[in-house]
């Protein structure tokens, strides 16, 4: 990749195996709003704008420097999702079509509070609302910045009780996001160890949280903790298992089994004509 600076930020060529509607739309990040110039939205304390132009792709806001610091790894750009889906398409024919149907995904390598919390109120929910919540809990208790408001810290939330989360209006969840704040502020859960602990202690540390359950914390590990191995099962996947992969768990997916669950996740909502 070489990069380049531009009147509004940079540009960077050679891009390959990026869709940002795919990877910024599909379910992973709640943050990311689609307009006339690309993709705006806010990681790690940062405003961007982004847009592909074939292998060009074009950071607004951005420099150099954040770009190998933040853009670069929250893309997950340095991974070659190429040779992955090569070796992920000889496990199965379907697989094999769903990773040729949607390409340009990548698991983001987001700020993992953030992942936490935002899984924690997708419980039982659709993309659409959650992104509206995620926007009033910024909003109302995140730090203003130039483009919006950052995502408001453990520690900020934990000082709060459950119904001062009612602008938000998440419901049941309300609860579960203050204990998350209070035990990650606490350090009572790690989330920075969970990067290296065994898997299903990672999992463990996560479910020490009220409302924090396998799916989320499986989604808090793959998009928060880039465990890769990481392979959340909700409603779609589920159907898509036992119609698509009879013979197959999340175990036989290897060690690619996130991304590989994201191609098939993808696939999946595109194609409800499979499950009729």
């Amino acid at each position: 990749m070489e990069i380049y600076k531009t009147d509004t930020g940079i540009r960077v060529d050679g891009v390959t195996d990026l869709d940002l509607a795919q990877t910024l739309d599909c379910g992973q990040s709640f943050r990311w709003v689609c307009g006339e110039n690309g993709f705006s939205g806010i990681a790690f304390g940062r405003y961007a704008v982004m847009r592909l132009e074939g292998e060009s792709l074009y950071i607004d806001n951005a420099t150099e420097e954040n770009f190998e610091k933040i853009w670069k790894p929250y893309l997950d750009l340095e991974l070659d999702y190429g040779e992955i889906r090569r070796q992920i398409a000889t496990l199965h024919p379907v697989l094999r079509e769903a990773s040729a149907y949607a390409p340009g995904i990548r698991i983001l390598r987001q700020e993992p509070w953030e992942a936490l919390c935002t899984f924690i109120i997708s419980q039982n929910n659709n993309i659409k609302r959650i992104k509206g919540i995620v926007e009033r809990l910024c909003e109302s208790f995140g730090e203003k910045i130039d483009g919006g408001y950052l995502f408001p810290s453990a520690e900020r939330l934990s000082a709060l009780e459950p119904e001062e989360l009612a602008p938000i209006r998440a419901g049941f969840r309300n609860k579960y996001i203050i204990d998350a704040a209070r035990k990650v502020a606490s350090n009572e859960v790690e989330l920075e160890k969970c990067r290296s602990l065994p898997y299903d202690e990672a999992r463990a540390e996560l479910m020490k949280i009220k409302g924090v359950g396998v799916k989320v914390a499986d989604c808090t590990l793959l998009f928060g903790l880039h465990r890769i191995e990481a392979f959340p099962v909700d409603v779609w996947m589920k159907r898509a298992l036992e119609k698509l992969f009879p013979d197959m768990t999340p175990a036989d997916f290897g060690e690619y089994a996130g991304i590989a669950q994201q191609y098939i996740f993808h696939y999946s909502r595109m194609h409800p004509e499979l499950f009729g």
